[in-house]
């Protein structure tokens, strides 16, 4: 696991000198051609007629650059952007400043790379000096590589530095502002409110069904045979029905303890998530493999949550898709709560589907995110990432 974690560090390390060694090269052809465009239009720009054509002339250049950084910016550095603009921004103001403000912190990289690379080249001169080559003055080049190891330490961590220089500066400028987060939130929060209000409707309308379709009929059934053994004459005849009433009377305790495990197990609130989720793999009929690695355990209300999700899915999984197997996993990332259910069956599987919409609701509730990966031919991977903080 560390030598995963080691390469995955490296990676991102390499990724972000990458991204920084384009940005210093855009920042110089930007400052060139910021000068250029300058004194070309300068004229224009002391002339009151050509002045807005001037200005348009800036504002599209700006807004071409900014573009190109934004590209740079999701590339390189996408896991450290939020709530930023996929494309060239719309608003030529906006795109002006931060291309401005963004020529000398992609100079300061640039000059961040120079030192890294100064600091190797001490370290590699050292290294041939003290194997290679007979050398004079042996505490010089210890010294020496020290010291390009030290540059290339504080190079490492300049390099970080400016990565959250830039992804800051984007945000500032390029993100939405503090009134539009709030907008959208609300938004959010009453869409989900709505989502909520639908799925909690249709599990009434679900669990009416249940019991007027089953336990209603079963009790109706086990009244008219109690009626008929007290009616009837012959004790055979009497004592015959009263087993048959006996047996409707087992099979509508078992159809009601049915419908209160789909409303809420108490397994759940007894023994926890994990008893209630190996519950649910007994209770299906195809195999099903759980791995639970959820240390320490997440609030209640996210672990109801997640039940649900992984039971409905699972039901879904029966009724639908044509699966041999099912797997379930759940395990805590930090303060997230991620989960997933996997079958082999033949996928297609619909996100906008009733079913695939009320476990969303579920999840948005929480300010969770959930996905569907269902391509033909399988296989279906449903997902949720749930918020334990």
């Amino acid at each position: 696991m560390d030598r995963v974690a080691g390469r995955a560090v490296a990676a991102r390390s390499a990724r972000y000198a990458a991204g920084l060694t384009v940005g210093a090269a855009t920042a110089v052809l930007e400052l060139i051609l910021a000068l250029f465009a300058g004194v070309a239009l300068l004229p224009a720009l002391a002339s009151p007629r050509g002045r807005p054509a001037a200005s348009r002339a800036l504002a599209a250049l700006a807004t071409r650059a900014t573009g190109i950084e934004l590209r740079r910016l999701e590339k390189f550095y996408g896991d450290r952007l939020r709530e930023l603009p996929p494309a060239t921004p719309c608003d030529p103001a906006r795109a002006a400043r931060y291309a401005a403000a963004r020529i000398p912190l992609g100079l300061l990289g640039g000059l961040i790379l120079g030192c890294a690379l100064t600091g190797l080249s001490w370290v590699t001169i050292a290294l041939f000096g003290w194997f290679v080559t007979t050398i004079d003055y042996p505490l010089a080049v210890v010294g020496a590589g020290l010291l390009g190891l030290f540059v290339i330490i504080l190079s490492a961590q300049g390099v970080y530095g400016t990565v959250l220089l830039e992804s800051a500066l984007a945000r500032r400028f390029l993100g939405p502002s503090r009134q539009d987060l709030l907008e959208r939130r609300i938004a959010q929060l009453a869409a989900s409110r709505s989502e909520v209000m639908d799925a909690v409707n249709d599990e009434r309308r679900r669990i009416e069904r249940d019991l007027h379709d089953g336990v209603q009929q079963r009790l109706v059934v086990l009244g008219m045979l109690l009626g008929r053994a007290r009616r009837g004459r012959d004790p055979e005849r009497a004592d015959a029905l009263l087993l048959q009433a006996h047996e409707e009377s087992r099979r509508a305790l078992a159809e009601l303890r049915e419908v209160a495990w789909r409303v809420y197990p108490t397994v759940l609130d007894e023994a926890g998530l994990h008893a209630a989720l190996e519950t649910v793999a007994e209770r299906t009929p195809l195999p099903v493999g759980v791995e639970y690695e959820v240390t320490p355990p997440a609030a209640r209300r996210v672990e109801t949550v997640a039940y649900f999700v992984v039971s409905e899915a699972v039901t879904n999984v029966v009724k639908h898709s044509g699966a041999t197997r099912i797997g379930v996993s759940l395990r805590r990332d930090g303060a997230t709560l991620r989960l997933s259910v996997e079958d082999d069956g033949s996928g297609g599987a619909d996100p906008a589907g009733g079913g695939l919409t009320g476990l969303a609701s579920r999840v948005a509730a929480l300010d969770g995110r959930f996905g569907v990966h269902s391509p033909p031919g399988g296989p279906t991977t449903i997902t949720a990432e749930l918020p334990c903080a």
